[in-house]
């Protein structure tokens, strides 16, 4: 299971209310191969998600989808959401990695 901390949620709160996404929302994360270690993390809004394709489970008020293919490599990651001086944006904490590239956006497992 993916967990998705409350001050993450926090900003995707927000930006489904800026652009006036559907209450019905999910948030969707997975992973994509590339980048220079072989797999990146994705982070998508959705209006549905399926069952038979997803997990799928609320925090915080949201619904969160991880399909099942990418669950295998997120099994036990932490979203969260950080808001410095010298950068903004998600950070994804992930157990299963072995090795990470240096702009930390890719991985191996």
């Amino acid at each position: 299971m993916v967990t998705v901390t409350e001050k993450a949620v926090n900003e995707i709160k927000r930006v489904i209310t800026e652009q006036n996404m559907p209450e019905t929302t999910v948030l969707r994360i997975g992973v994509a191969g590339g980048g220079c270690s072989g797999f990146q993390y994705k982070l998508n809004f959705d209006e549905a998600a399926d069952a038979a394709k997803d997990h799928i489970n609320e925090q915080y008020g949201i619904k969160v989808a991880v399909d099942k293919k990418s669950d295998l490599f997120l099994d036990g990651t932490t979203v969260d959401f950080y808001d410095g001086l010298e950068k903004r944006g998600f950070t994804f904490e992930n157990p299963n990695v072995t090795r990470s590239c240096g702009c930390g956006s890719s991985f191996s497992v």
